[in-house]
C-alpha cells in the first residue's frame, strides 16, 4: 500500500468521488475488510457493497488482500491501494489549469493553477517510477513564517525571490551532457485556520 497514490483517470476520479464508494475506500485504507464486513459498516445487503468494490477495484482503488472459504462462499477480502488519494488535473485534462497563461506571481489563482501542475507533474512522474521500479528524487520545504506587517510580507517575498534565483543562477548549466531540468516552485500563502470543521483564512 502506497502512502499517497495520484488519481489520473477520470472515470477512476468519477468511482472515488461516489459518496458511498468514497466511504468504502476510506474504510479500506484504515484496514482490509470482505464485503460482508463493510455492509455491516455501511448498513447496505453485501450484494450492493460487492458491486461497488467491483467498481473500485477495477479502477485499481482497491485490491484483493486475500480469499477466505465460508462454506460453500469464497469471501474476498480488500484493501485500498493507498492511504489516501489526490485527483491529479490530468483526469479533468480539457479543463485542466494551465499556469503560463495568466502568469501572475501576486494572483491566488495562478498560484492554483501551478500547483494543480505540480500535482499532475509529480503523478506523471510516480506513475512512470513505479512501473520502472524506481524512486523519484523530489525535495520540498513546507514551513511557517508569521510576518508583523504586510511591508514585511512583501520584502520577505522579494529576498526569498532573489535567493531562489541567484541559486538558479549558480546551478543552472543550459548544456550539461546528461543532465536533467528540475522544476523549482516556491510558494507563499496565508495559513488556513480550521476550527469546528470551518476553514478561516487568516492574514498575517
Amino acid at each position: 500500500m502506497f502512502e499517497v497514490a495520484v488519481i489520473e483517470d477520470a472515470a477512476a476520479a468519477e468511482a472515488s468521488l461516489d459518496p458511498m464508494r468514497a466511504r468504502l475506500l476510506a474504510a479500506l485504507a484504515v484496514e482490509p475488510a470482505s464485503a460482508t464486513m463493510l455492509a455491516a459498516k455501511v448498513g447496505l445487503p453485501r450484494q450492493k457493497v460487492n458491486y461497488h468494490l467491483k467498481a473500485l477495484e477495477r479502477h485499481g482503488l482497491i485490491e484483493l488482500v486475500e480469499e477466505r472459504r465460508k462454506g460453500n462462499v469464497t469471501e474476498r477480502v480488500m484493501r485500498a491501494t493507498a492511504e489516501s488519494f489526490v485527483i491529479s488535473p490530468v483526469a479533468m485534462a480539457g479543463v485542466r489549469p494551465d499556469p503560463s497563461r495568466f502568469p501572475d506571481q501576486l494572483s491566488a489563482r495562478w498560484l492554483l493553477a501551478v500547483a494543480a501542475q505540480l500535482v499532475g507533474d509529480v503523478g506523471a512522474l510516480l506513475t512512470g517510477a513505479a512501473k520502472a521500479r524506481k524512486r523519484v528524487a523530489t525535495f520540498a520545504i513546507d514551513g511557517r513564517v508569521r510576518f508583523a506587517s504586510a511591508a514585511d510580507r512583501a520584502a520577505f517575498a522579494e529576498e526569498l525571490a532573489g535567493a531562489v534565483t541567484a541559486l538558479v543562477s549558480k546551478y543552472h548549466t543550459e548544456n550539461a551532457e546528461g543532465g536533467r531540468d528540475h522544476r523549482v516552485v516556491v510558494a507563499l500563502h496565508p495559513s488556513v485556520n480550521q476550527q469546528a470543521g470551518n476553514p478561516e483564512t487568516k492574514e498575517s
